[in-house]
C-alpha cells in the first residue's frame, strides 16, 4: 500500500477544488466538436450607467418642477403670494362699480354709431358711488339727483365769476348736472359733479376754450391760490376716448390742499374734487378719477 505523503495530500485537495473535466470531442454525441457556452461576464460598468442614467432622469424631473414653480411665483402678484403682501398704499374700498343699462336700441358714448358722443344712460346712475365708510354729502343729492347750477358755482372761489359761468353754461345748453359727494374718515372731502350738455363738440368747446389750460383752470375752485398741472398722475389708468386736465395744489399751500380734475367725455364735462386739511392723498384721488371715467367710458 502506497503511504501518501503530505504533498500527495495537498495535490488530491487541490484537484477535488478543480471542476470536473470535460469529455474529448470526440466522446460527445456526433464526433464533433462542440462550443462550450461560457457565463457573460457581469459588465459592472453598464450598471454603474444605468444607474447615472436614473439619477440623471430624477435631477431634470427636480429641475423642470422647481423651474415651473419658480415660474409660477414670479408670474403671481406679491398681494398672491402668502408673506410677500404689500402694506396698504391708501387705496379706498368702492363698491363693485357696474355700468348701468342702456336703452334699447341705444349706442355707447363713443360707438361708431354715436357721432355725438351722447350719454343715453341714466346720468345719475353714472356718477361714482361713495366708498366703503364715507359720509354722503346731503348738500349735493340735489332735488330728484339733479343739482341746481348755483349749487355747483359754490365750488368756486370767486363770487365774482360766478355770474360769468352762469352766463357760459347757459351760452353752451348746459342741459342738467348730477352730483355725489363725502367725507372718508381721514377727513378727505370727495366732490363729484357730471355736467351734460347737447354734443361732445359743445362739452369740448367750452372745456377747452373756457375751462382749462395746459398750465391751470381758467377758474380758482375755493381754498386754493394756485393750481398746476398733476405730472405725476398716472394718465394712463384713464380711458382712451376720454379728456383729462388734472391739477394739484402746490406747496405752500393753506389750511388744506386741493386737487382736480376736467375729464371730458363724450357730451360730459366730469369734474372731480378733492380736498383734505394739510395734504390730500395723491392715491385715493388717482383711484376715484380713474373709476370714474370707467363709468362714462
Amino acid at each position: 500500500m502506497t503511504e501518501k505523503t503530505e504533498d500527495t495530500e495537498d495535490t488530491e485537495r487541490a484537484e477535488r477544488l478543480l471542476p470536473p473535466a470535460l469529455p474529448p470531442d470526440d466522446a460527445l454525441p456526433g464526433g464533433e466538436p462542440t462550443a462550450v457556452e461560457v457565463p457573460p461576464e457581469v459588465r459592472k460598468d453598464r450598471r454603474v450607467l444605468r444607474g447615472v442614467l436614473r439619477w440623471t432622469a430624477a435631477v431634470a424631473v427636480f429641475a423642470a418642477v422647481g423651474s415651473a414653480a419658480a415660474y409660477g411665483v414670479t408670474r403671481m402678484e406679491r398681494t398672491d403670494v402668502p408673506g410677500l403682501a404689500t402694506r396698504t398704499d391708501g387705496r379706498w374700498t368702492y363698491p363693485e362699480v357696474t355700468m348701468p343699462a342702456l336703452p334699447s336700441g341705444s349706442p355707447r358714448p363713443f360707438a361708431q354709431a354715436n357721432p355725438a358722443g351722447a350719454h343715453y344712460a341714466d346720468l345719475r346712475e353714472l356718477v361714482l358711488p361713495a366708498p366703503e365708510g364715507a359720509r354722503p354729502d346731503e348738500a349735493l343729492r340735489g332735488k330728484d339727483g339733479w343739482l341746481a347750477t348755483d349749487r355747483f358755482l359754490k365750488e368756486y372761489r370767486d363770487a365774482s365769476e360766478h355770474g360769468e359761468l352762469r352766463q357760459l353754461f347757459v351760452d353752451f345748453g348746459l342741459r342738467h348736472i348730477a352730483a355725489r359727494g363725502w367725507t372718508t374718515s381721514d377727513g378727505t372731502h370727495t366732490r363729484i359733479y357730471l355736467l351734460q350738455f347737447d354734443t361732445a363738440a359743445v362739452a369740448d368747446d367750452l372745456r377747452n376754450r373756457h375751462l382749462v389750460s395746459y398750465s391751470e383752470p381758467a377758474y380758482a375752485v375755493r381754498g386754493t391760490d394756485r393750481s398746476v398741472p398733476d405730472e405725476d398722475f398716472p394718465m394712463e389708468a384713464l380711458s382712451d376716448d376720454l379728456v383729462p386736465s388734472v391739477y394739484v395744489e402746490p406747496e405752500p399751500y393753506g389750511a388744506e390742499q386741493v386737487r382736480q380734475a376736467y375729464l371730458g367725455a363724450g357730451d360730459v364735462l366730469a369734474v372731480v374734487l378733492q380736498s383734505r386739511k394739510g395734504e390730500a392723498a395723491a392715491v385715493p384721488f388717482q383711484q376715484t378719477v380713474a373709476l370714474q371715467s370707467e363709468l362714462l367710458g
